[in-house]
């Protein structure tokens, strides 16, 4: 293995378009310690069974004092943690809490019926694209689907969009382990002045209520409550970010992916009912999310014949765990035909993706709606140039030539 520590070769730049060998090689161990004292998780089991130990933290406040997590707590000087850097019972109650106007058990339909609107804004987008022979994936499709149904979701006008654009974009280039300690507080910075954007239009909508998420925190008196201002911003803050730049990683990704594998996309062309197993393969194969950096034992803690000490900060690699040859058949193989799929795209127990149904059915119709209309698509230039961060990992841009038929 390279002499340059694990966490600076997972961080290198160089290594974003393909990290998947930098995996391989880390998995020879299935616990890894840097020197900088973060402890890397790399295979399937191990990362599937942290998961879901209560004896492993979200909460940046469980480190050891001194202990260097590398990637700063979001806001940590800024804004309080969001409910997915919580532990039971604070991120128990704050997820139900968030989720009563989203999902089940009190909202059961919401995204079953977003269907019908989400191939809407797809079609429009793709109708857009009519008659241009080449065109950036990103910017003029994988950013303006998912951008346009948060911001619906949530209640955010969509006419802000190039606002607060900037200020997401500043809190996710701060997702860099390797990034300087001026960069990080900028990026603190742009999730403050996000989280003030957000205050001032929770309090629009308290004012004057619509149909949206924001307006129903502040308005559903539950019988938990309602969460306090600072919590709906924070967790406003979250899945702004995470309600849309997940989903432009995932489908850029798949649209990739599916260039890379003709054979495959002309499958999806001619049995769009395949859509659903061939997302779940894409989130094995190219996750959105490489690893969760922001975990911390609460003891002494054995994994596979290694002690991670008490307080010590832990990534899990959940990419590497995808392409683990002890738990998939052919790992480095792309095959939607895939039967025993569980993999850990989305995470794994009460820190499961809380966007995951939201995230696979937008994909499901941008990758259909796509193929089925672009004809003869040709990648001038693979691999493309990649986002910065290798959290959530994706192109930066995306171009491709091509014909969209009406």
């Amino acid at each position: 293995m390279s002499s340059t520590s694990p966490v600076q070769r997972i961080a290198d730049q160089a290594a974003r378009p393909d990290p998947y060998p930098v995996y391989a090689e880390l998995r020879r161990s299935p616990v890894i310690r840097d020197e900088s004292g973060v402890h890397l998780v790399t295979t399937y089991w191990e990362i599937h069974d942290l998961l879901q130990d209560s004896r492993i933290s979200s909460d940046a406040r469980n480190l050891a004092p001194g202990a260097n997590p590398l990637l700063a707590e979001e806001g940590e000087a800024t804004l309080p943690p969001s409910f997915i850097r919580l532990d039971p019972p604070e991120h128990d109650r704050l997820r139900r809490l968030a989720m009563r106007p989203f999902g089940p058990p009190h909202s059961p339909r919401r995204i079953h019926d977003m269907h019908g609107e989400l191939t809407a804004i797809v079609t429009d987008l793709l109708d857009g694209l009519a008659g241009r022979e080449r065109f950036d994936v990103v910017d003029d499709f994988a950013y303006p689907l998912p951008v346009a149904v948060i911001c619906r979701l949530l209640g955010v006008p969509t006419e802000d969009e190039p606002r607060f654009r900037v200020m997401v974009d500043g809190v996710v280039a701060g997702l860099n382990p390797a990034q300087p300690v001026e960069e990080r507080r900028a990026a603190q910075h742009s999730r403050f002045e996000l989280g003030q954007y957000l205050a001032e239009l929770i309090e629009e909508h308290r004012r004057h209520p619509g149909e949206d998420m924001l307006s129903a925190w502040v308005t559903d008196e539950g019988p938990e409550g309602r969460m306090s201002l600072v919590e709906m911003v924070t967790n406003a803050v979250l899945l702004l970010i995470a309600g849309h730049e997940t989903t432009v990683n995932l489908i850029a990704n798949g649209v990739l992916t599916l260039l890379r594998h003709p054979d495959q996309l002309r499958r999806l062309r001619e049995d769009p009912s395949t859509a659903p197993q061939l997302v779940e393969e894409l989130l094995r194969y190219e996750p959105p999310v490489q690893f969760l950096p922001q975990r911390t034992t609460l003891t002494d803690l054995d994994v596979a014949g290694t002690v991670i000490p008490k307080g010590a900060p832990v990534w899990l690699l959940l990419a590497s765990g995808n392409r683990d040859p002890r738990r998939f058949t052919d790992p480095d193989t792309f095959d939607p035909a895939r039967e025993d799929n569980q993999h850990l795209g989305f995470g794994f127990g009460i820190h499961a993706c809380f966007g995951a149904p939201l995230a696979r059915l937008e994909t499901q119709v941008a990758l259909t709606e796509l193929v089925s209309r672009l004809a003869d698509p040709q990648l001038p230039e693979d691999p493309p140039p990649y986002r910065p961060s290798p959290v959530l990992r994706g192109p930066r841009h995306l171009e491709i030539t091509g014909r969209l038929v009406a």
